[in-house]
């Protein structure tokens, strides 16, 4: 399990995954679950895990974070690193990264708090933060107007904050003025597309990123792979043609609920039993959403496993 400081290295060395965490039927995490979907995600060349809003981390407890990161820490592999989540509001967020303090991670990401917030007391609140903590945190921008971009660079130059994931959605993604005066502020390296696969081409190419998020790659992790060597690599045609294969469960996610879709897709391709949600969230219980979702994941996943170059059997089974 990755241990050491982040670096730009770390970000763009592999997709980083935002799973869902399974559930046994009583709320607790699943470990056997866990385990099924990290190898899954691992046999695809995925070995960055973090968890936050797919998994639930918004509604998790103090002491509940600590128990579900002790039971994932032990599935994790020697290169794998784990981000976990803190918050969303600040009282939960300093108690759990003391909690934090007691473990090995080098970074959590600190989940946005809409309300009651504001930019410059967002800004405070993340410094101290990461002076409880003792490391650098990820910053999660989703909103614009949460954080002005002069403080959040500022962050970033004093050691507070070790990279961002910025998350605003644009109709066009090329034209985000926010995004554009940000990489003027700091370096590009440290700012992660956290958005999925449909924006992260021109994130790329328009704006210099070199990182992204995904959930949907819980289901095709060989595939959202091929689309960051692909972008590395100059590519921009195999990234396109592989990015469309994402579409179908990407605009399912979009028209329904990206978490909840997400969910229920990783059970209903066979991935992993995913369970509950946890608390504020319920599960896709409506048969025609599940029907036609099934049908989404198991193409996709066909896809997945047909560039695997090992069976998801065996990847399942180490």
């Amino acid at each position: 399990m990755k241990t050491s400081p982040v670096t730009p290295a770390d970000l763009r060395g592999s997709v980083l995954a935002v799973p869902p965490m399974p559930r046994h039927a009583d709320g607790s995490i699943n470990p056997e679950g866990n385990r099924l979907l990290l190898a899954h995600l691992r046999a695809g060349k995925v070995t960055t895990f973090m968890y936050g809003g797919n998994a639930n981390f918004y509604n998790l407890g103090v002491a509940e974070l600590g128990r579900v990161l002790d039971a994932l820490t032990p599935l994790l592999a020697a290169n794998d690193w784990l981000i976990p989540s803190v918050g969303a509001d600040f009282g939960k967020a300093a108690e759990q990264v003391a909690l934090l303090r007691e473990r090995a991670f080098p970074t959590a990401m600190v989940l946005p708090l809409r309300f009651p917030a504001n930019p410059v007391g967002v800004a405070r609140g993340l410094g101290k933060l990461a002076e409880r903590y003792g490391r650098a945190v990820i910053a999660y921008v989703k909103d614009e107007g949460y954080i002005d971009n002069a403080d959040l660079a500022a962050l970033v130059k004093e050691g507070s904050v070790c990279a961002v994931k910025y998350a605003i959605v644009r109709p066009d993604p090329r034209q985000d003025a926010v995004l554009a005066d940000l990489v003027e502020r700091m370096s590009p390296d440290l700012i992660i597309s956290g958005i999925g696969e449909r924006p992260v081409i021109d994130h790329f190419r328009t704006f210099g990123l070199r990182a992204f998020t995904s959930g949907s790659t819980c289901v095709a992790p060989a595939l959202s792979n091929k689309i960051r060597e692909a972008l590395h690599a100059g590519d921009d045609a195999t990234a396109k043609a592989t990015r469309e294969l994402f579409m179908p469960l990407e605009d399912a996610r979009d028209a329904t609920s990206p978490i909840r879709i997400l969910h229920a897709a990783v059970d209903l391709a066979g991935i992993a039993p995913t369970g509950p949600i946890g608390e504020f969230l319920s599960v896709i219980d409506d048969e025609k959403i599940q029907d036609k979702l099934r049908a989404v994941a198991m193409d996709l996943l066909a896809r997945n496993d047909a560039a695997v170059p090992r069976t998801r059997a065996a990847a399942t089974a180490s």
